[in-house]
């Protein structure tokens, strides 16, 4: 008997979701935790912070057990990549370059780079002649490192496995500016510990190339259903408060709209 085209396109999506439930009984997400308040390690081991709460509330959706895993961020993508874990939650700026090797969900929020420096700095405006001979610091394998060797190539470009790191060579007076996400950097200053010798300097960096298309969840190419649920799972928790309530419990404003 022939099968029909609309028969062929019904048993396609049966099967592409009979594939996804065998998959999604338990999903195993990759993280750094070593980037508060996005994720993070307690001193008992534990894995916290947006991102993992996220995790959760996606997990949660689509009726799914979640495992958090942590890895190193220079390897996050060639673990992804080798099946270490089934996707990546851990403030992962969509770019054109990462596209190559991972697919990406729809941005879970708005990403903005942000210079650091210490108090009393006497620069107020970011651009290259100001930056001239100074020691910027970046975590590697980064967008923002990216943006300084590319954008200010007559400053000193040091990298770090973590932005921990890069903080505490800050306080420490090794670096004369750090450069990473403006979230993470705007709560490392609230907090009013280390981050209480600091201030933001200059406007938030925008530019798509280097702050990216927001912070996406990576997934593996061929794993398509996957990508489909969680954008799913995405606009339910904003459609139902979930979203705002875990974002309220980590920032003054809405990191989705920017609002």
């Amino acid at each position: 008997m022939k099968t029909t085209l609309k028969t062929a396109f019904l048993a396609a999506g049966l099967l592409l979701g009979t594939a996804f439930a065998a998959q999604a009984d338990k999903i195993k997400i990759g993280t750094e935790g070593a980037y508060p308040p996005f994720n993070a390690i307690t001193s008992d081991g534990k894995v916290v912070g947006f991102d993992i709460d996220i995790a959760n509330a996606l997990c949660e959706k689509m009726k799914a057990e979640c495992e958090i895993v942590t890895q190193d961020w220079d390897g996050i993508i060639p673990g992804l990549v080798a099946k270490k874990y089934d996707a990546i939650i851990a403030s992962m700026s969509i770019t054109d370059e990462r596209k190559k090797e991972v697919a990406f969900t729809n941005p879970y929020y708005k990403s903005a780079l942000t210079f650091v420096a210490k108090k009393g700095s006497g620069i107020t405006e970011i651009t290259a002649d100001a930056l001239k001979g100074k020691t910027i610091g970046a975590q590697a394998g980064t967008t923002q490192a990216d943006y300084i060797s590319a954008a200010f190539p007559d400053a000193e470009l040091k990298t770090y496995p973590t932005q921990d790191e890069v903080n505490l060579d800050l306080v420490n007076g090794r670096l004369d500016f750090g450069v990473s996400d403006l979230f993470p950097m705007m709560d490392w200053i609230d907090q009013g510990k280390d981050g209480a010798c600091c201030e933001l300097v200059g406007k938030p960096v925008l530019e798509p190339k280097y702050a990216g298309q927001g912070a996406g969840i990576a997934i593996r190419k061929e794993d398509t259903a996957l990508v489909d649920a969680m954008n799913k799972a995405l606009e339910e928790i904003v459609a139902d408060g979930t979203y705002k309530k875990i974002n309220d419990k980590y920032f003054k404003i809405n990191i989705f709209t920017m609002k």
